[in-house]
């Protein structure tokens, strides 16, 4: 029995402890008459089936005395068991209700949902790290923990759920500020690239200027958002009033023009700070290498140096997209459109679905960039290594 059950990792412990703890005292959904009352608290023994989720939670519980190497495979399988089951569960428990209330009435996720949701990702996440060492490996088994809740979703079967009400009422506007957000991601990706990539490398290779150029980026990280956006108004609006043919190019006081340079600015410092370290973490004696093979500078840094540092690059890109993502929400308040303008909307009527409408896109267009980005530089550091 000693060799059969282990004592328990506390990471491990701590997290079932807090995920059953979620479940038994936090509520796992909400029905309210309509969208703009506050929902009566659904716990898990009040809906029907709720005692299936039981089965998971209590193989967890087992699981995580097992020995590590046994259990890391399936403790993986018993989360993503209780995740897609919680999921389903709620989907389910929503059209049950929906076809016995009113057409008017809204069944949401609780902070029982939502907790133990989060907190059976990072178990799964945990239990992935201690299965696998390999980035990959890593990131392709955290991004399948979501391929059966896409399933459940594209089927219809949650439709039901406030959250989807709200997107069937409002899909124009959510395609349109899809198409909108993303617009402002490329084009705040393009200019900095541009723009970050031969500053980064310039200042890469004369190293007395690196101090006044970050000094300058630093200064404008500084900035708070919101200030840059207000600061960027009143000259935007003079030069579109003095030279008509910027206005007609679309540049004004509010609008995309500031949205788009403010979000440039903001991106060039974790990008020309990848950039410089890129190239100094590339060992001399492979410059020394490429010198005594009689390259010329392009192509010492084609062939010698851009391999070696381009992973480095990618993991600034990946600060820059997910930063940008964020910071593209704040730029609806000049009118720069994007998912920001749902959730502003969904602030000022006091409906928490439409907020929510206006998050979850942003967070999962993030986790999406960063997971493909980051599985991008696993897949050359291993081409390289």
């Amino acid at each position: 029995m000693a060799r059969l059950f282990r004592r328990p990792q506390p990471v491990l412990l701590v997290l079932v402890v807090l995920i059953s703890v979620a479940l038994a005292a936090l509520p796992v959904l909400t029905y309210a008459a309509n969208r703009l009352v506050s929902g009566q608290p659904l716990m898990l023994w009040q809906i029907p089936l709720g005692g299936y989720l039981l089965l998971p939670l209590l193989a967890l519980w087992l699981l995580v005395f097992l020995p590590t190497r046994r259990s890391a495979l399936l403790l993986l399988l018993g989360c993503e068991c209780l995740f897609v089951l919680l999921v389903w569960l709620s989907g389910h428990q929503a059209t049950l209700l929906a076809q016995s209330g009113s057409r008017l009435a809204r069944t949401a996720f609780g902070s029982g949902f939502w907790s133990a949701a989060a907190l059976t990702l990072l178990l799964a996440a945990e239990a992935i790290r201690q299965r696998h060492r390999q980035t990959t490996w890593r990131i392709l088994l955290n991004l399948q923990m979501w391929l059966l809740p896409l399933a459940l979703l594209l089927s219809g079967h949650l439709n039901q759920l406030s959250l989807l009400k709200e997107y069937a009422n409002r899909s124009t506007v959510f395609d349109a500020a899809l198409i909108q957000h993303l617009t402002l991601l490329g084009g705040t990706l393009l200019p900095a690239i541009l723009i970050g990539l031969p500053l980064g490398i310039v200042i890469a290779r004369r190293t007395r200027w690196q101090q006044t150029a970050f000094s300058v980026l630093n200064l404008i990280q500084t900035v708070p958002s919101v200030a840059l956006f207000g600061l960027l108004i009143a000259p935007l609006a003079g030069l579109a009033a003095t030279f008509p043919l910027l206005a007609s190019w679309g540049i004004a006081g509010i609008g995309m023009a500031p949205a788009l340079i403010a979000l440039v600015l903001y991106a060039l410092l974790p990008l020309v700070r990848s950039v410089v370290a890129g190239l100094q973490q590339v060992p001399a004696e492979v410059r020394e290498t490429a010198r005594g093979m009689g390259m010329s500078r392009w192509q010492q840094f084609c062939f010698a140096e851009l391999p070696l540092a381009l992973p480095v690059w990618l993991s600034g890109l990946r600060v820059v997209v997910v930063q940008t993502l964020g910071l593209a929400v704040v730029a609806a308040l000049i009118g720069a459109g994007g998912f920001g303008a749902i959730l502003f909307q969904g602030l000022l009527s006091s409906a928490l679905d439409l907020v929510l409408l206006g998050v979850i896109p942003v967070v999962a267009l993030a986790v999406i960039a960063d997971a493909l980005l980051r599985l991008l530089a696993a897949l050359l550091e291993r081409q390289y290594d």
